[in-house]
């Protein structure tokens, strides 16, 4: 009689804890809902924090994707490594084949990066496996700076990428995770603005040793790359771990410590407090579990995960076959365009620069417009500019009015792609995502957009080089091309999540909502 008391005490204790996390579930949706810009800035400092900590990690890349394209157009790198041509009459070059192996090589170690890290972090949480890859980056460096061959360098690259891999999917999930929605979408773009600082950061090298011919050229740029990985590494035993991950592992209280370490100690806003905060991550996990059978590879292919799945990775292959390749190339596009090397060093410069300032003017778009509108927007801008420098290349290279106006335009080009299309893509990509299979979406979204970038790599020295294709700006047609087929895909496919919560997502999509009616419509 008394085991029966107790175990129908229990079932009641039970159902009144559901009632109370559903209870403070829906407390947690009504408090993000109302949250404006200004509250959650002062009421969620600490995660902002860790955030932005956490993804400077992202610099590392951007900084070593413009080394390789700008090193070949240095005359220290085309000394060291050329292969063909003379140092007698001035010929000096790397063949078409070696410039494409080398430049994508980052591509393939990030592929199986990537692919490492969606399972890991399912094992072992986003603080450990970042620890570990950033060490990895400290070793790995050496073979690039002291690589005096080919092989070497692209056997350096293709190590290297293996922790950019994980860089890109941990920190794009982790700004997702810790911050409200109020701030989802800065924090998350924040991430571009890294990969537009590297960039930046490296072209500042560079012009500082582009009169050098020796082999410092090339290795001092090199060497800078050893600045960041000890404060990564301290970012990341020091922030606290996803509260996603820890409700997604069952470790309840501990997801409770980590808001509330995420937020301020005493925030004069209304927002849910560490109990209504992880009732309504368990109502997710729980909607997501119903939906979903495990949380492997295979699940991010069945029923409503395979459209979730497809926007992710079909945007993500948007953000490359919009023509950034060219910023990658621009010193030695301006150079095949006509300009002279000091000047084409100085224009990328002003293009990293420009690209800097349009992320930061991606955020009163990101506060004032859906991500859909800024998403097609951008396309629209990027499709006009690539279509004037291609009619630019027309004059030829020996008009030089004609070189500079091209290069003017893709400098417009540059920033219009960084006010919408580039830092909405990481936006949209962990928003679109289920929570339990957010780091293997953003996985193969990012996989996929690493395959893009290596056919696009592979293809463009072909499109610029002198001994090969030699287009100059005519190359400015053919992505104009790809981005009016982008531009199609996603009028029709893109859905707005502007303003809703991962569990208001889970419904929609599960509901097969239309892609333009989401802005509409409110489960």
């Amino acid at each position: 009689m008394a085991e029966s008391e107790k175990i129908k005490h229990d079932s009641v204790d039970l159902q009144t804890d559901t009632k109370q996390h559903i209870e403070d579930a829906a407390i947690a949706t009504d408090k993000e809902h109302q949250l404006t810009l200004r509250e959650a800035l002062k009421a969620y400092p600490k995660a902002i924090s860790w955030s932005v900590l956490l993804s400077t990690a992202v610099v590392m890349e951007g900084y070593d994707t413009i080394l390789i394209g700008s090193f070949l157009a240095s005359p220290s790198f085309v000394n060291t490594f050329h292969n063909t041509g003379s140092a007698a009459d001035d010929t000096l070059t790397i063949t078409a084949p070696w410039q494409s192996a080398v430049a994508n090589g980052a591509y393939i170690g990030e592929i199986l990066g990537l692919a490492a890290t969606g399972i890991l972090c399912d094992r072992f949480g986003n603080k450990a496996v970042m620890t570990g890859a950033t060490v990895l980056m400290i070793a790995f460096i050496f073979i690039s700076f002291f690589g005096e061959t080919l092989a070497l360098q692209l056997a350096g690259q293709i190590l290297c990428g293996i922790p950019w891999g994980a860089y890109q999917t941990i920190t794009t999930v982790y700004a997702s995770e810790v911050l409200p929605v109020a701030l989802r979408g800065y924090l998350t773009s924040y991430v571009n603005l890294c990969w537009v600082i590297g960039q930046f950061i490296a072209s500042g090298v560079l012009v500082g040793v582009e009169n050098r011919t020796d082999v410092w050229g090339w290795k001092i740029p090199y060497a800078v790359q050893w600045a960041w990985p000890l404060p990564i590494i301290a970012v990341c035993l020091l922030c606290p771990e996803s509260p996603t991950w820890l409700v997604k592992h069952g470790k309840i209280e501990q997801a409770k410590t980590a808001v509330s370490r995420l937020q301020a100690a005493h925030p004069r806003a209304q927002i849910p407090n560490p109990d209504e905060t992880v009732a309504l991550l368990l109502k997710t996990d729980a909607i997501e579990q119903e939906l979903t059978s495990s949380s492997s590879y295979l699940e991010c292919f069945r029923g409503a995960n395979l459209r979730r799945t497809e926007i992710a990775t079909l945007t993500w292959t948007t953000q490359q076959m919009c023509g950034p390749v060219l910023q990658t190339f621009a010193t030695y596009l301006f150079v095949q365009a006509g300009l002279a090397s000091t000047q084409a060093f100085n224009m990328t410069l002003g293009l990293y620069a420009i690209a800097f300032v349009g992320t930061i003017l991606s955020w009163p778009l990101i506060a004032n417009f859906g991500r859909r509108t800024i998403f097609l927007s951008g396309l629209g801008g990027i499709f006009v500019s690539l279509m004037v420098v291609g009619f630019l290349g027309i004059p030829g290279p020996e008009n030089s009015s004609a070189s500079w106006a091209a290069g003017a335009f893709l400098l417009i080009f540059t920033f219009i792609y960084d006010s919408t299309v580039g830092p909405l893509t990481y936006v949209i990509v962990p928003e679109v995502s289920s929570s339990r299979l957010r780091h293997k979406t953003t996985v193969i979204a990012r996989n996929m957009y690493n395959v893009t970038c290596i056919w696009t790599g592979v293809l463009t020295p072909y499109m610029l080089n002198n001994t090969a294709w030699n287009w100059g700006s005519y190359v400015g047609f053919f992505w104009a091309g790809m981005t009016a087929l982008c531009f199609v895909w996603a009028y029709f496919r893109l859905p707005e999540t502007k303003g809703l919560t991962y569990a208001e997502l889970d419904e929609l999509f599960q509901a097969k909502v239309p892609a333009r009616q989401f802005g509409k419509s409110r489960m």
